[in-house]
């Protein structure tokens, strides 16, 4: 008799490798309840990517959550939610719309393209401090901080403020990005929450009265037909910016290289012929990608595969599971860096596409290029490779690896 599969993102075995679970799911169960944590899974690639567009849904589920909250946890958490209210991601029209217009100008395609020489003088200084000789937790001085810094620099903020503002945005992280029961994980998120905010007002009233040629004097400046964005919408932006902007390209950066060198053959591939690197980085998005899943609230009672979601319920639409559906994709377990077509879900579908998509591609092209041309032989340190205990974004958090 088979036994009953039941989701458990805490399952340790899960967090590591959840693709042969998803597989799982696809097959037996693609519309799965999970009593660990209250929600439908959604696993398969038609039905994830109708989750994320279908007006059946609404992305506004961190409301809901709130009010459900007994009193003294809404109270610890008033603060947060006043900026995250005002995330582009938590947004529906006609709201998501004027904001998502202002900083589609602030975060060009122009802007982004203009940032390729530092990221890569910023590689490189990172790479040259790495001895290739001994043992280095990859995690800990590369990926985590090319984005860190590519983000700050463009923000106008010091490198020297990150080591605050990553300890800020990890406590939020641990909020936003986590179904794990931790007491004190409100009053971190709030801490976070409150000590970025006044960072930022600081920053902003700073832009005010000193404009400066960066993100932050952009979206001060920004305007549409209703005028300016107000303080409360320019702090959060700020809040996403940042949190958003480091956060993903990390994950992402991790993955890739431990993709790289579980599978030795794409890497001497890459390695021979440096021009598939754009290619290869849309296969490392697809094959184990930052973005684990997106979080909806059925917005109407209806149906999926014969299973009744009620308005109301919480619906986690599984983005990797996606992209590995052998219904959509030939040989979905195997990574193959010139695939085509590779129309993976990563950076999200139609009204919450990605705002970071293009600088998250051009950070992730300069770096793993420059690292397979310089590191060839790079391999798997004696350390453990440990993962992101989340159930919205997935990475190393650790990665020990010999360069040289």
């Amino acid at each position: 008799m088979t036994e009953p599969l039941v989701y458990d993102p805490s399952n340790e075995a899960i967090r590591t490798n959840p693709f042969p679970f998803y597989e799982a799911l696809q097959e037996r169960d693609p519309v799965h309840w999970s009593p660990a944590i209250k929600s439908w899974i959604i696993t398969r690639y038609d039905d994830v990517r109708q989750v994320a567009m279908s007006s059946n849904m609404s992305s506004d589920r961190l409301r809901p959550f709130y009010e459900a909250l007994k009193d003294e946890r809404r109270d610890i958490l008033s603060g947060v939610m006043r900026y995250l209210n005002e995330w582009l991601v938590f947004k529906a029209p006609p709201e998501h719309t004027r904001l998502r217009k202002m900083m589609n100008v602030v975060f060009s395609l122009q802007l982004i393209q203009s940032r390729e020489v530092a990221i890569r003088k910023t590689v490189e200084q990172l790479l040259e401090a790495v001895d290739p000789s001994n043992e280095v937790d990859f995690m800990e001085k590369v990926a985590v901080l090319l984005p860190a810094y590519v983000i700050l620099d463009m923000m106008g903020l010091p490198r020297e403020d990150f080591a605050e503002i990553k300890q800020w945005s990890d406590d939020l992280r641990l909020f936003i990005g986590t179904s794990r029961s931790e007491e004190d994980k409100y009053r971190k998120a709030r801490d976070g929450a409150d000590r970025m905010s006044s960072y930022f007002r600081d920053v902003i009233a700073q832009r005010r009265s000193a404009p400066s040629d960066d993100v932050i004097t952009a979206m001060v400046n920004a305007k549409d037909a209703n005028g300016a964005l107000s303080e409360d919408e320019l702090v959060a932006m700020c809040m996403l910016v940042l949190f958003g902007g480091h956060e993903t390209t990390t994950s992402l950066l991790g993955s890739a290289v431990v993709a790289l060198i579980q599978h030795p053959e794409q890497k001497q591939k890459l390695h021979d012929d440096p021009a598939l690197i754009d290619a290869a980085v849309e296969e490392f998005l697809r094959y184990d990608g930052p973005s684990n899943s997106i979080a909806r609230v059925a917005a109407v009672d209806h149906e999926l595969h014969g299973k009744k979601l009620v308005a109301g319920d919480r619906v986690f639409a599984m983005i990797n599971a996606a992209n590995r559906d052998p219904r959509r994709f030939d040989r979905p377990h195997e990574l193959i860096l010139n695939r085509t077509p590779n129309r993976h879900l990563t950076f999200g579908q139609g009204l919450h596409f990605c705002l970071g998509a293009p600088l998250a591609r051009l950070e992730a092209k300069v770096c793993i290029g420059s690292l397979v041309a310089q590191y060839p032989a790079m391999r798997f340190g004696q350390g453990e490779v440990k993962w992101l205990d989340a159930l919205v974004m997935r990475g190393p958090t650790q990665l020990p690896l010999v360069l040289g």
